[in-house]
């Protein structure tokens, strides 16, 4: 059975739901508990709206509710998902944007630390979490994180330190208006963040796989059994031996290689594997489509 689907079928609505609801705590608690605080400044849209309040608290004495912002930026990226990512990954993004939104502006503000480094740390640490939990759930918590899911599913790219640059005119922004010292704690902010999602999703990155194995056959058939991935056959020659050695040559994706290197080895345990992070990848790569 394909990984991608067996994993589907066990994580269950209820399941989605928790983790999304779950996600969507975080984002709000990190929005009162440390970048408001610290007076940071976030990626992506929810930066643009801690922006934009503090640009009309700051200059203009009105008070403008987290959510009056959050939600009318994301009618953009929320058409994109149901037209291009599914109606089940939307709705549940949709549901992610409204509960965060609606929970930054009436959960409490307090500080748990004054240190603006440690609240840069770990809030980022924290932000980046939420952000998995949704994906992993099948789901985002809108804005650019649509955005990017949109161009991964379609040109299969790790685009999340593409949005980090994106983030630098938004920084400076901010760095002019109060303080360039609140816009460098925030990239400290965005670049924790971002390093937790790379490191704990890795849906649309990729390994390549060269096996050297005396049952080609046998291993070529695991890895469409448990990925519905191709693979190539090279006939090589042992250098020590001289005999015949044949090598398979096939890309899956990060999440799929513990498992597919754990197959090959029951199948053949005498099998030479090396894994390699695939930076870029030309051509077709079969991924799965978001539900």
């Amino acid at each position: 059975m394909n990984l991608r689907k067996h994993d589907n079928k066990i994580l269950g609505a209820a399941t989605r739901f928790i983790m999304v609801t779950m996600g969507s705590v975080i984002f709000a608690f990190v929005v009162k508990t440390f970048v408001q605080p610290a007076n940071l400044f976030p990626a992506g849209f929810s930066g643009i709206t801690v922006l934009f309040q503090r640009i009309m608290s700051t200059y203009f004495s009105v008070k403008v509710p987290y959510s009056a912002v959050y939600l009318p930026l994301n009618i953009i990226p929320i058409i994109i998902g149901l037209k291009f990512l599914g109606k089940r990954f939307t709705l549940y993004s949709i549901y992610c944007i409204v509960l965060s939104s609606l929970l930054t502006d009436i959960m409490h503000k307090f500080t748990i630390t004054y240190d603006a480094l440690l609240l840069a740390l770990f809030g980022g640490i924290l932000s980046g979490i939420g952000v998995v939990l949704c994906l992993m759930a099948g789901a985002s918590g809108g804005g650019t994180d649509i955005i990017s899911v949109f161009f991964s599913e379609k040109k299969g790219i790790d685009v999340w330190n593409y949005i980090f640059a994106a983030n630098v005119v938004l920084l400076i922004t901010a760095g002019v208006l109060f303080g360039f010292d609140k816009a460098l704690y925030s990239i400290i902010y965005q670049y924790a963040g971002t390093k937790v999602i790379q490191l704990l999703y890795r849906r649309y990155q990729k390994h390549t796989l060269l096996i050297v194995t005396d049952k080609p056959d046998e291993i070529y058939q695991k890895i469409r059994e448990l990925t519905d991935h191709d693979a190539t056959l090279f006939k090589g020659e042992g250098c020590y031996g001289g005999s015949e050695k044949p090598m398979l040559y096939s890309v899956v994706s990060s999440e799929e290689v513990t498992h597919v290197m754990r197959a090959i080895k029951e199948v053949d345990p005498g099998a030479f594997v090396n894994s390699i992070k695939t930076e870029k990848l030309g051509g077709y790569f079969k991924q799965e489509p978001l539900k």
